[in-house]
């Protein structure tokens, strides 16, 4: 049992590491029991900053998070620190530290739209790091809502959760393997100004004997001779979408039958300079019918080709199904939904936005809503009860994605039954087509249910193993 005195430490320690995350230009020192607990100095640069965060919150974290910069020049806002990767994600939220102009705050909007940006490439019950500092104009705040100042409102909410959804969601989408150097498969991604993450092109190491361009040499023509991986129109995912809902809402349903991996029918690849080896390197073995082996530059990478696969279906089938936006269907019977009166006024003043969203809802009484046209990927789902959730998320957070993510959730499902499946056997081409889909895939590092889909071992930690230079 903690003793009261240990608690109340922890509670001191904590405010002090608040108080040093949200001032590095300032200095700080905590003792215990004549024992220095924490020795900081003032930190201007970067690299001090980080080594600040990793003295408060662990090293583990730095390494394993992204620098973000973004700026809204429109809006006045700015967003930077540190996000940390899905797989740095924890148990508890006990390293979520988000601070408005210089103060540290526990906000609903904000946690809402980080929740969000995460939603894709977490594991189910587990919790973001982060520690993100958002600057804005101080009369678009009100820090006086809470005696202990820790909590806010903001006066464009909608305005802030989007902006901070839209930069993280971005920076996480933007991790993909680009940079021999990671063993996380995830670079760090610096935004300025709204624009993109830079890309850092993969240099192959001179003098590496058997990694560089004499490996890729032996594998380049068996990578020109493949494809990428059919990529299905638009149309071809409604339908599908359509057929898989009536298939899961039936007493038996079926799977649908997994999806190309490539096609090689007459397709000429573009050139590809042989001087420089790609992230994911080449592929030189399937282990188990599970893993492909690929060995690039650093030394050798694994991948989960079941959870590689899964991710890109994934994205291909989302940017399909966006194509074209929301495609409604009207009911046959129109259902009545009753709602409070302050529901009923939200779907009245947000009729337009639902829809954007596919639905066609109107008022019929003081708390009596009808719907009357519903998404036709959603046709077979409990539509009053994402109504509801959707009406809840726009009366507090002042919009919501509750629609997406059941059209997300169908298709991921979709994808995870349409990827290829364990000891199947794949050619160095299909293997080699794959790694090329990772490269280029939004987050690809992780499959749709938050799983690593790969990771990099390097010569030096394959030497360690066999004791090789010791």
């Amino acid at each position: 049992m903690t003793s009261p005195k240990k608690t109340e430490f922890k509670h001191l320690e904590e405010v002090v590491k608040r108080l040093a995350l949200s001032r590095f230009d300032v200095g700080f020192t905590l003792r215990h029991n004549q024992k220095i607990i924490h020795q900081l100095r003032p930190a201007s640069t970067e690299a001090e900053q980080e080594r600040r965060i990793a003295s408060l919150m662990s090293p583990a974290f730095i390494e394993e998070s992204m620098r973000v910069d973004v700026s809204a020049d429109a809006s006045g806002l700015r967003l930077w620190g540190w996000v940390g990767l899905p797989t740095f994600s924890r148990s508890q939220p006990d390293l979520q530290y988000f601070f408005v102009n210089g103060r540290v705050i526990r906000d609903k909007v904000v946690s809402h739209a980080l929740r969000q940006a995460y939603q894709d490439v977490l594991f189910h019950g587990r919790h973001p790091a982060y520690v993100l500092f958002m600057e804005l104009d101080p009369a678009l705040v009100d820090v006086n809502v809470h005696p202990t100042k820790h909590e806010v409102r903001f006066r464009e909410s909608r305005l802030v959760h989007d902006f901070i959804f839209r930069t993280t969601h971005r920076v996480i989408a933007d991790m993909r393997p680009q940079t021999g150097e990671d063993t996380t498969g995830i670079p760090d991604a610096v935004l300025t100004n709204g624009g993109n993450a830079p890309t850092s092109d993969f240099l192959p190491s001179p003098g590496v004997a058997g990694v560089g361009q004499s490996f890729q040499q032996g594998r380049m023509p068996l990578y020109q001779a493949s494809s990428q991986a059919e990529r299905p129109s638009a149309g071809q995912v409604r339908e599908q979408i359509q057929q898989y809902g009536q298939l899961h809402s039936a007493a038996s349903p079926a799977a649908p039958a997994a999806m190309p991996l490539m096609n090689t029918a007459g397709v000429v690849m573009p050139d590809v300079d042989e001087t420089q080896c790609p992230p994911m390197g080449y592929a030189v073995a399937q282990l188990h019918g599970v893993f492909i082996l690929a060995q690039n530059d650093t030394g050798l990478v694994v991948v989960d080709m079941h959870a590689a696969h899964e991710r890109i279906v994934y994205e291909r089938m989302k940017t399909a199904y966006e194509a074209e936006g929301v495609r409604s269907q009207p009911l046959l019977v129109p259902v009545s939904m009753a709602v409070s009166s302050g529901e009923a006024d939200c779907a009245e003043e947000q009729s337009e936005v639902f829809r954007q969203l596919g639905f066609e809802i109107a008022r019929m009484g003081e708390e009596t809503i009808v719907i009357r046209q519903v998404p036709v990927a959603l046709a077979n789902g409990d539509v009053t009860k994402l109504i509801l959730d959707v009406i809840a998320d726009m009366q507090q957070f002042g919009n919501s994605r509750k629609v997406q993510e059941h059209v997300n959730e169908l298709l991921a499902t979709m994808a995870c039954h349409g990827s290829v499946r364990a000891n199947r056997q794949l050619t160095l081409p299909e293997m080699n087509a794959l790694l090329r889909d990772m490269e280029q895939t939004e987050r690809s590092g992780q499959c749709n249910h938050g799983r690593p889909t790969w990771t990099q071992m390097s010569m030096q930690e394959l030497d360690g193993l066999f004791m090789r230079g010791q």
